[in-house]
């Protein structure tokens, strides 16, 4: 059976993907740390989709320790990952291995998921990987990844780790291209939620709007052979990050030690 991985699965937008795609067919995985939210989250879905075979499971993705034990008890193979999972906090802070928080989930749980995973995409046919981004996105600054040195400010490390989640996707795309494996990033849309609240933004869209463009990168027939690109509202985008081949080397270079 067709299965697909949600991260970051029960806030607005991703319960939403989560719900698309079990609509779908797809036995679903909904990954988060709050297990409480994610059993909403699974029965919530299953209601509205009577599709029985979406399920939980609790993972604290700014831990690569959690991330790789999550993916040695996996089985079978996987059709399609989605990376949502994303976090503001409005104060430095670090996660259980000493990491900055935003780096941890926004970047390394993207970067961590697609390598703990890639042996079981690369036994899908036609397995995709879909980046949740953002247009609002810049700054990044390689030299202090973790705001170790710069003043930390969340609007600052959010737009920082949109922008490095963008050329991620870039590299990721060329190494997985022999395997099959397409690799897109995406800005979802926006919406009124618990993340844009806190990043000091309303939302003008609904979770579902949110929802449209990852959702439709995860299941379309149309975008099946595309990768590597950065799309919005459906449609590819221009991604300024995306020439920056020094940049994304050495972005990748400093995701590896980790």
């Amino acid at each position: 059976m067709r299965t697909a991985i949600i991260t970051g699965a029960y806030g607005a937008i991703g319960r939403s993907i989560a719900r698309k795609i079990a609509e779908a067919g797809y036995r679903t995985c909904l990954v988060g740390r709050d297990g409480s939210r994610l059993k909403s989250a699974v029965d919530d879905i299953v209601k509205k989709t009577g599709n029985p075979d979406v399920f939980a499971e609790i993972v604290d993705l700014s831990s690569g320790t959690e991330i790789t034990g999550f993916a040695r008890q996996w089985n079978g193979p996987l059709s399609i990952l989605v990376n949502n999972a994303a976090t503001a906090p409005r104060k430095r802070m670090l996660s259980s291995e000493g990491v900055e928080m935003q780096f941890a989930v926004n970047v390394l749980s993207y970067f961590r998921m697609i390598n703990a995973f890639q042996e079981f995409l690369n036994a899908g046919e036609g397995s995709r990987v879909v980046n949740v981004a953002s247009y609002w996105a810049g700054g990044l600054d390689l030299s202090d990844i973790e705001f170790s040195h710069r003043a930390y400010d969340n609007d600052s490390a959010y737009r920082q780790s949109k922008q490095a989640d963008r050329m991620l996707t870039v590299i990721f795309a060329e190494k997985l291209l022999k395997s099959g494996i397409t690799v897109n990033s995406c800005h979802p849309g926006d919406v009124n939620s618990k993340l844009s609240n806190v990043l000091g933004f309303g939302g003008h869209e609904t979770p579902d709007e949110g929802a449209a463009t990852p959702s439709w990168l995860a299941l379309s027939p149309e975008v099946k052979d595309q990768t590597g690109h950065y799309f919005s509202h459906r449609r590819q985008a221009f991604c300024e990050f995306s020439a920056d081949r020094d940049g994304i080397v050495k972005l990748f270079g400093i995701c590896s030690s980790y």
